[in-house]
Formats: structure tokens, sequence, C-alpha cells
């Protein structure tokens, strides 16, 4: 997420809404959403990101952002994902704090004062927790607890709700988290390791009305592989040697202590056949030796590029082909 210029920061509240193919619930989405705005009496504004919708999303968006100054409309090339869409959507928010929300109606836009209490009381991360699910059991609610729990348990952040978008943040935050992949699921685990405070805030789990879900089984896969890089990065971020190299070590005293002990053989039994007899053996050693090289390289390496880690080449997960805002703003900016 880009520093924004402090000048530029007047607006109090952002609506970040990824949207992929959501054409029949855009309208009704922005009508709640301006209504719940409005009624706080804080400036705001709706970041709606098309997420390489095939259907009218973008039509139905591009109308909303002529008529109302508080929207800004960003239109992705193609399809890039939940993670790099809210990325976009963060990237060109401008409020002192950001609130992230599906675009489905399934995060009930009513919830959103309960947030701004929370973010006002002083916490950096507020956390929506579908306390009461209504979906699938067996293929929603079963792996998500499953997931859910693994994910406390690794990060050491004790929220019972990783998975929903509906979140509110302090843009400070956001600034220091990259994201891609499926990341977006795990902001407060990465914020934790900034000393943010955090908090759960329990909402409401609507059935969606309208449109196809975009969920399946196969999430879960990708996710379980997000949370061991969470893992990772949160225990060896700024020192990756301590694992590779421990690993590294391991697999070379066991592949010396091996080759010591056919050595020893070797000396003892002298017209002993030590590549008939222990052959395998062999080979498992001169592996074990190498693959704790290679670790420690790894982890070397590692620690080279840790050096550059406060100056990385921010790439941007996405590809931006507009950015509709009212004409006083920056009108149509093509990127």
């Amino acid at each position: 997420m880009h520093p924004a210029d402090p000048q530029e920061i007047l607006i109090r509240y952002s609506i970040v809404v990824p949207l992929h193919n959501e054409c029949e619930n855009v309208p009704d989405l922005y009508s709640r959403l301006k209504t719940v705005m409005e009624a706080l009496g804080e400036p705001f504004e709706l970041v709606l990101v098309d997420d390489g919708s095939s259907d009218q999303t973008f039509g139905l968006l591009e109308e909303i952002a002529s008529i109302d100054s508080r929207v800004t409309v960003v239109k992705l090339r193609r399809n890039f994902g939940q993670t790099s869409a809210l990325a976009a959507g963060f990237d060109h928010s401008r409020g002192e704090f950001v609130i992230a929300m599906d675009g489905d109606l399934q995060h009930d836009p009513a919830d959103i004062p309960i947030f701004i209490e929370k973010i006002d009381e002083g916490y950096d991360i507020v956390s929506g927790w579908r306390k009461v699910r209504i979906d699938n059991y067996w293929i929603r609610r079963f792996p998500s607890r499953i997931a859910n729990w693994l994910m406390a348990r690794l990060s050491g952040v004790d929220i019972h709700d990783f998975g929903t978008t509906f979140k509110a943040y302090r843009r400070e935050i956001l600034q220091q988290i990259p994201l891609y992949g499926e990341l977006h699921r795990f902001i407060p685990a990465l914020a934790s390791w900034h000393g943010a405070r955090i908090c759960e805030v329990p909402i409401r789990n609507v059935m969606r009305e309208r449109g196809v879900s975009h969920y399946g089984i196969s999430r879960t896969f990708r996710v379980f592989f997000d949370l061991l890089t969470i893992r990772f990065l949160l225990k060896y971020r700024s020192r990756p040697l301590h694992f590779f190299g421990t690993w590294g070590m391991v697999s070379m005293i066991i592949g010396l202590g091996t080759g010591t002990f056919l050595i020893i053989e070797k000396l003892i039994h002298k017209h002993a056949q030590i590549m008939v007899s222990h052959g395998p053996l062999i080979i498992f050693a001169a592996v074990a030796i190498q693959a704790g090289l290679m670790m420690l390289g790894i982890g070397l390496l590692g620690e080279m590029q840790v050096r550059h880690y406060h100056e990385p080449a921010q790439r941007a997960p996405y590809s931006v082909d507009k950015v509709l805002r009212a004409e006083s703003e920056e009108s149509a900016i093509q990127e």
C-alpha cells in the first residue's frame, strides 16, 4: 500500500469493496452503504473494485461514479483474485480508516458502525466474527473452524474468524503490510508482528440473495499453504538462517555421522565390501550432507535478502485498467 499525501487524508472513512460478477447486487449495495455512511455524518468515500467482471458490474459502477463524487471505481484488467482486488482498493483509498467488506451483501452494511466504535476506542484492526453461521456445515463451516483454530495457534492472534473480509483498519497499519496470494485473511497475524492492537466484533451472517458464490472447497488448500507462509514470516522473517540453518546442520550431522560410521566399519573390517553391504547407506549419507549444505546456502541467501527488506521494490499484485473519480478530483484516469 503506497503512502498517501497527508494533504489528501481529508476523508475519515474509506469503504473498500472488491466485486466480481456482482451486477445483481451493485445497486442495493451502493444504496445501503450510502445510507449507513451518510447517517454517520463524517466524510467518507466508497472504493469499488471491479476484479475483471464479465457481466455488467463495471457498467453499473461507472454510472454510480458519474453521479456520486464520493465513489471511486477501480477496474482491473482481469480477475486477479480477492487479495489483489483488496490491495488495489487499499492503494486507491484516501481515508484515515479503511473498512473492507464483500460485495455479495452477505456482509451487512448496517454493521459498519460497530467497527467504527471499536476503531474509535483505539484499536488498530477490528475483525468481524461470524459467530452464528448459516452456510453449509461440511463444505464451509467445518473446514473454516479447523483453519481458524490452526491460524490462531500458529499466529498467536486470538480471534475466531480469520476468513471474513469484513474488517476495519487504521491506514498506517495497512501501509506496512504487502498483500498477495490469499494473504488478506492473514492481515491481523501480519499486523501483530508490528504490535497492532486487534479485537473482533460479532457480525451478522446472512444468506446470499442474488448471484453465485465464488467460494469453493479448493480454496481451503490455498489457505493452508498461505498459513505455512505466515508461520514462517512471523517466526523467521528477519532471521531465515535460523530456520534453514537449523535443519541444514541437522541434515549434515546425520550425513557426517553416517559417513563416519561407514569409515570406521571399513577400518575395522578391511576386507569388507562396503559398497556392496552398505550401498544405500553411503548414498543416504552423501545426500544428507549435500542437502544440509543446500539448506545453509538458502539460509544465507535469505539473510542477504533481509538486508533489503526495508527498501523493497513494491510491485503491485494487480494491473489497473482505469480509475474513475469525480471531475473535481481526477476523472477517468487512464493507467
